[in-house]
């Protein structure tokens, strides 16, 4: 348990380090998942001293995130253009072979 935690952040560590434990986890790796999640708990209360962006800026839990930091599939400049031409496949576009991928953007309304 880190240093400078009180009793509630002990009784959560343990808490999660037994759930994680039950549910098939290492020992050492149950032990690592309760501190990160004790740490991250005390940064987003104002408990530790330091705290990294992630543990503050972002109030939701990874299940309320649903995925929102994971990436985006697409990447920076949107999708391919494979992934342009498999889509306007899909909705029947007219000369979608002949096309570039700016071309098939416009042809998809994007």
């Amino acid at each position: 348990m880190p240093a400078g935690s009180n009793s509630k952040r002990e009784r959560q560590y343990e808490h999660i380090k037994e759930g994680a434990e039950k549910r098939g986890t290492s020992t050492g790796r149950a032990k690592e998942i309760a501190a990160r999640t004790v740490n991250k708990e005390r940064a987003r209360s104002g408990e530790s001293r330091t705290a990294s962006r992630t543990s503050t800026k972002d109030r939701k839990s990874a299940p309320e995130r649903g995925g929102q930091r994971s990436g985006n599939r697409t990447g920076s400049q949107g999708p391919t253009r494979d992934q342009l031409y498999n889509e306007a496949r899909q909705r029947g576009v007219e000369g979608r072979s002949n096309m570039n991928k700016n071309q098939l953007a416009k042809a998809l309304g994007r």
